[in-house]
């Protein structure tokens, strides 16, 4: 009974003794780890167009559209806000591709933007039309084959 106390005591031990160098070898990693991130967290403060990692959602109705400085403007509740269209921006209508020109007024509008250091907004995503419509259209045709094709099987 005493030896095999002391086997188990013994197998205890030895599985902390195995653990400690593999926890002493990820300290390192973390370590490191900070100050790789301290690069990541350096490099948009050295771009100064970047504020904000995250994008912000936005919808609402387009009010106005400026081609040439490849602008529109959202009109909001309580202020309106003007979003820059840059070469990173994804723009789509009817889920498919689409650019500046199809951006017209008087459409509604959703997406996600970021705020830059300066104040503007750089526009993230653009889809253009109503959210409810293309949202729909994608849901209504599978779930309606599957329940007509269960209704004669029934």
């Amino acid at each position: 009974m005493r030896t095999e106390l002391h086997l188990a005591v013994i197998f205890c031990i030895a599985s902390l003794a195995l653990c400690m160098p593999l926890s002493a070898q990820t300290m390192p990693r973390a370590t490191s780890s900070p100050s790789v991130s301290a690069k990541t967290v350096a490099s948009p403060a050295a771009s100064p167009a970047k504020q904000s990692t995250r994008p912000v959602p936005f919808h609402g109705m387009i009010s106005a559209v400026d081609q040439n400085a490849k602008t529109f403007t959202i009109t909001g509740k309580k202020e309106s806000r003007v979003f820059k269209v840059t070469d990173r921006t994804s723009i789509s209508k009817s889920g498919k591709a689409a650019t500046m020109k199809d951006i017209t007024e008087n459409e509604e509008a959703s997406g996600s933007y970021w705020k830059n250091a300066d104040g503007t907004l750089e526009a993230k995503t653009v889809k253009l039309g109503p959210m409810g419509a293309g949202a729909k259209k994608g849901k209504n045709p599978p779930a309606a084959s599957p329940i007509t094709s269960a209704e004669p099987k029934s």
